[in-house]
């Protein structure tokens, strides 16, 4: 850090993630993240949830990590709670397929169904 913008700007993105992980949001995105999860590339799923959603100022969006779902052969997984609306849980997700979650179903409401369990059964 070489200057007090930095340490500003540094201060200002740490509040915004922290109000990412208030309880208070109407939808929720969990990323498994257990050993599996990450063995698997959940690390870059969950940074690019929380730049996507930062970037596109959602504000009613919670990103937050849990530990092992139970079903590591579809690693990493995400899932999507919304009030009066089914879980979804999408599998094999990349940080591409991360972008396209948030832009289709956070920004817009459409679930991504080609990522979700449900295609892969």
């Amino acid at each position: 850090m070489k200057s007090l913008d930095e340490l500003k700007k540094l201060r200002e993105e740490s509040i915004k993630n922290m109000e990412m992980r208030s309880a208070d949001k109407e939808i929720r995105v969990v990323v498994g993240m257990a050993t599996c999860g990450i063995s698997a590339g959940a690390r870059p799923v969950l940074s690019t949830l929380v730049e996507e959603v930062a970037k596109r100022n959602l504000k009613s969006v919670q990103v937050v990590q849990t530990g092992c779902i139970g079903m590591c052969t579809y690693e990493p997984i995400v899932e999507v709670y919304a009030p009066d609306k089914e879980k979804v849980t999408y599998i094999h997700v990349n940080p591409e397929k991360a972008k396209q979650i948030v832009a289709e179903h956070l920004v817009n409401g459409n679930v991504v169904n080609e990522y979700t369990i449900g295609a892969a059964e």
